[in-house]
């Protein structure tokens, strides 16, 4: 679980192009790491979107945006051309990155119960 002020769990995960990402290398530099369900459904498409657009003001600010969810690098790779995501998107096929962060959640739809990416967006 991340703690304020506390380090980062460290992970090694592949991108979209099977290109791996290590946070602990990105050391100093400003990262925007964000987590969602699932590639190409309405709510995760709408916030990979939003980042999209303001791409050039994180870019400026010198931010690095990395997306991360249990799909896999094929299903990010179509997400991403399909709505030219310019950031990587990590395959957390394990879920234990999830998992470190905390966002690996009991959820519960139709008073059915499963795990998943707890998805929550600022109001």
């Amino acid at each position: 679980m991340v703690e304020e002020g506390k380090p980062a769990p460290d992970f090694t995960l592949a991108d979209q192009g099977g290109k791996k990402v290590t946070l602990s290398k990105l050391k100093g530099s400003s990262v925007v790491l964000y987590f969602y369900p699932k590639d190409d459904t309405p709510g995760c498409t709408k916030e990979a979107c939003e980042f999209r657009d303001a791409f050039a003001d994180y870019k400026k600010a010198g931010a690095i945006i990395l997306g991360v969810s249990p799909d896999d690098s094929d299903s990010h790779a179509k997400f991403a051309k399909k709505f030219e995501l310019p950031f990587a998107l990590l395959a957390d096929n394990d879920k234990k990155v999830s998992e470190a962060y905390g966002v690996w959640k009991e959820k519960s739809m139709y008073g059915k119960k499963y795990m998943g990416v707890e998805y929550a967006r600022p109001s």
